[in-house]
Parts: structure tokens; C-alpha cells; sequence
């Protein structure tokens, strides 16, 4: 059984859009995570960073915010962005307990957290398969090679 391409070309924007996604959240995690060292630096709490669990939700944090920065420049509404900082969150917010138990390791929570993130990322995803389907307009469009690059006035 074979898609259609209409349905081969929906396919391929899903996958393209969850990678996006994702390279999102790394660029978030670079690009936050030094902010977090400066913020509790200011305040004097450096040490409180080298807390498992503040480390873990610091982490999770910079991804949440590059993803939604992402989408929201891709378009998307609140509820899409919303549900999926949910989903992004979730597995970290269920691991914190055993860890704060000492049933799990630092380490199980790291690529558990991260591997069942991805997981919960394509559920939600998923759960809006056409929003995440289509073609998206971003919120600045560049400018189209018809249109006529407006001139400058001064002179």
C-alpha cells in the first residue's frame, strides 16, 4: 500500500516540522542555559543550579522556550504551544519523584526524562496530526521576488 502524494507530501512536513522541533530545542538549551547561571549568579544562588532536580526543570525550561519561540514564529496558536510545553514538561515532572525518593539516578532521569520528552512531543503532535501537517506561514513572510523592493527616499 502506497500514500498518495498528497499524503506522502503531509507526511514529509510532519516529520520536517517534529525535526524542527527538536532543533529548536537545542538551540534553546545553548542559548538559554548560560542566562540561568547569570540570573542565579545575580542573586547570589549559583549553588542551586548544582541541584538535580533544578538542573533538570532549568534544562527542560530552555527547551520549552526555544520550541514555543519556534512555533509561535511558525504560527501556531496558544493551545498548540501550551500543549506541547505540557507534553515537554510531563516526563521530567513524573521522574522528579522517584528521584527525590532515591529511587532513580540523576542519570536515569536525564535520558529518561529526554527519551520520553520525544515521545510525548509526537503524542501531542499527533493528537493535531493536520495542524502539524500543513504548510505554515510564519509571522514575518519574506517578501515574495514579484513584489517590487520599495525604494529609498532618501536623497
Amino acid at each position: 500500500m502506497t500514500d498518495s502524494p498528497a499524503g506522502s507530501s503531509a507526511n514529509r512536513r510532519f516529520a520536517l516540522h517534529y525535526v524542527e522541533m527538536v532543533v529548536a530545542m537545542l538551540v534553546g538549551m545553548a542559548v538559554f542555559a548560560p542566562l540561568w547561571t547569570w540570573a542565579f549568579d545575580a542573586f547570589d544562588a549559583a549553588a542551586t543550579l548544582d541541584r538535580d532536580d533544578v538542573m533538570a526543570m532549568s534544562m527542560a525550561t530552555n527547551m520549552v522556550i526555544g520550541m514555543s519561540l519556534w512555533m509561535w514564529f511558525r504560527g501556531h496558536t496558544a493551545a498548540p504551544v501550551v500543549e506541547m510545553a505540557v507534553a515537554m514538561y510531563l516526563p521530567f515532572a513524573v521522574l522528579l519523584v522517584p528521584l527525590w525518593l532515591g529511587v532513580i539516578s540523576v542519570v536515569f532521569l536525564m535520558v529518561a526524562g529526554h527519551v520520553l520528552m520525544l515521545g510525548t512531543m509526537l503524542l501531542a503532535m499527533l493528537r493535531r496530526r493536520e495542524e502539524y501537517s500543513c504548510h505554515h506561514h510564519n509571522r514575518w513572510p519574506r517578501r515574495e521576488e514579484s513584489e517590487p523592493v520599495p525604494e529609498s527616499n532618501a536623497g
